[in-house]
């Protein structure tokens, strides 16, 4: 599998990325997962201090101590959630983008993984109101003391990112080294969630430019592609919202129009992936397989070939 290299990390990162926001609770299921991940090439964890109140941080921690790996793994952790109330709506009021809150989520991860420090840290939301010389601050402080190896955000502008990248030059520290908004086929009616980026064209053009490293969250926009779904099928309302618009059904048949083109077992959701992972700028995809075979299948999108000029065709607006 092909990695990227990401600035102060000895060890490259796979593509594609192993996400565990809904990591099996049986941790036999979760090891068959992780084991199958690794055999496969990949090296890179994508979790958070939120995911399952921290069942999905203790599960890879018992998982790394019993196959002694730590190594040869890339760990992607998240902390600075904003409040998620006991029914899981999220309450983007109560921000908790603060170096308090921040450093507490980090150490609490580190206890939970049972690791001495975690690769790449991201703040996993933002608020403007804090001013960014808090927040880089406090992790170069988690840097020098080496708890983390670098640093990254999830859902910030990219105004934000220069902002704080400024400040750590000016200050002789460390800059930001990845950017995890979602980065997909699709594009959006709105947000699934508040206080969540989804990148756009002048997004694309700033990680042409500065050629930063991406991890992209749903990157297969949530299963819009998969073939389950249809203009009058909703059964996923929050898919619905999010995706449906008469673009993207277009793009979702001119990519099922194309897998036909690249062989019998290729979907519109490879295609898909095919797409994040094959942008003018290094990137990865966080995917949320839920069992081996999901895992597997996952992988026919690495051994396509496909065109600039088919790529292009595939993310038409409309039809010339």
């Amino acid at each position: 599998m092909k990695r990227i290299s990401v600035q102060g990390l000895d060890k490259s990162c796979s593509q594609l990325i192993l996400g565990t926001s809904g990591l099996a609770a049986e941790q036999r299921e979760a090891f068959e997962l992780l084991d199958t991940y690794v055999e496969l090439g990949g090296n890179t964890l994508d979790t958070a201090h939120l995911y399952n109140n921290g069942a999905s941080e203790r599960t890879i921690g018992k998982w790394i101590e019993e196959r002694q790996n730590r190594d040869q793994i890339v760990l992607v952790d998240k902390g600075g959630h904003h409040h998620v109330a006991k029914d899981g709506s999220h309450d983007a009021s109560v921000s908790r983008v603060n170096a308090q809150e921040i450093t507490r989520d980090l150490l609490e991860s580190l206890e939970r993984l049972q690791v001495a420090y975690i690769d790449l840290y991201l703040l996993h939301r933002d608020d403007p109101t804090v001013h960014v010389a808090e927040l880089i601050d406090m992790l170069e402080e988690h840097i020098q003391s080496g708890r983390i190896k670098r640093a990254g955000v999830s859902n910030w502008t990219y105004e934000r990112i220069e902002e704080a990248n400024r400040y750590a030059d000016e200050k002789g520290y460390n800059c930001l080294v990845v950017n995890s908004p979602s980065l997909s086929l699709a594009n959006i009616n709105e947000p699934r969630w508040p206080g969540t980026v989804y990148i756009d064209q002048d997004y694309k053009q700033w990680h042409y430019k500065t050629q930063m490293p991406l991890f992209s969250w749903a990157s297969q926009a949530s299963g819009f592609f998969t073939g389950r779904f249809s203009p009058d099928v909703k059964t996923n309302p929050d898919l619905a919202r999010v995706y449906y618009n008469d673009a993207n059904w277009k793009r979702f048949h001119r990519a099922r129009a194309l897998a036909k083109q690249k062989g019998s077992k290729v979907t519109p959701n490879h295609i898909a992936l095919y797409y994040v992972l094959n942008q003018p700028f290094p990137t990865c995809a966080v995917i949320g397989s839920q069992n081996v075979k999901e895992l597997r299948d996952s992988y026919t999108a690495l051994d396509l070939s496909i065109s600039h000029e088919e790529l292009q065709w595939v993310n038409l607006e409309k039809e010339e």
